[in-house]
C-alpha cells in the first residue's frame, strides 16, 4: 500500500469518527437497511478480525460479524427471506387500516388509529397515515367527495329524490 492509499485510508477513518461523534452527541442511532448490513458484513468478513478492530467505526467488529453469520445461515437452511414477530403484526395492521378506511369514508388517520387501538394494535396516526399513502388511498375529507353512485344507493333512488325535490318545489307553500 502506497502512501496516497493510506492517507485516503486515514481520511475516511477520520470522516467515519465525526460521523459517530456526531450520532452519539445527538442521542440518534444509525438505521442501516438489510443491503448496507450484507454489504459491511461480506467487507468486514474478507478483512478479517484483526483489520475490522482498526478499522470499523461505525460498528462494533462483533456485529459486523454476528451479520456475516447470519448470512451464512440463511444460505444454508434455504430461508432467504426472515419474518419476524413484528413484521407479521404490521402485515395485519396495514390490512385493517386499508379495510377500516375503504369501509369508512368519514373516518380520518385518528379515528382509524383509535379503532386498531381497541383491536389491540398500538400504532401511531403518523403511522396509519404513511400505511394509508402507500396504498394509495387518499385523506378522509377527500375521500368522502369521490364517491360514485353504487356507493351511495342505486341511480333510480337518486332519481327518485331529484323528482320528489321538483313536486316539492311546484309547491304554493315551497313559495
Amino acid at each position: 500500500m502506497n502512501r496516497k492509499q493510506q492517507k485516503v485510508i486515514e481520511y475516511l477513518l477520520e470522516e467515519n469518527q465525526i460521523l459517530k461523534q456526531q450520532f452519539e452527541s445527538t442521542g440518534k442511532k444509525l438505521r442501516l437497511d438489510n443491503h448496507q448490513r450484507r454489504n459491511l458484513a461480506k467487507r468486514g468478513k474478507a478483512m478479517g478480525w484483526a483489520q475490522l478492530q482498526k478499522y470499523a467505526t461505525l460498528v462494533r467488529p462483533e456485529t459486523i460479524l454476528g451479520w456475516h453469520r447470519k448470512l451464512i445461515a440463511l444460505k444454508y437452511t434455504g430461508k432467504r427471506v426472515v419474518k419476524t414477530d413484528r413484521q407479521e403484526r404490521m402485515e395485519v395492521v396495514r390490512e385493517l387500516c386499508v379495510k377500516f378506511a375503504e369501509e369508512n369514508l368519514g373516518w380520518g388517520y385518528g379515528r382509524i388509529q383509535g379503532a386498531l387501538s381497541n383491536l389491540g394494535y398500538k400504532v401511531s396516526m403518523t403511522t396509519v397515515g404513511n400505511i394509508l399513502r402507500a396504498k394509495g388511498i387518499i385523506p378522509s375529507p377527500e375521500r368522502g367527495k369521490q364517491s360514485n353512485w353504487t356507493e351511495h344507493g342505486s341511480v333510480e333512488m337518486v332519481y327518485r329524490r331529484c323528482a320528489r325535490r321538483d313536486v316539492n318545489a311546484g309547491a304554493p307553500w315551497a313559495a
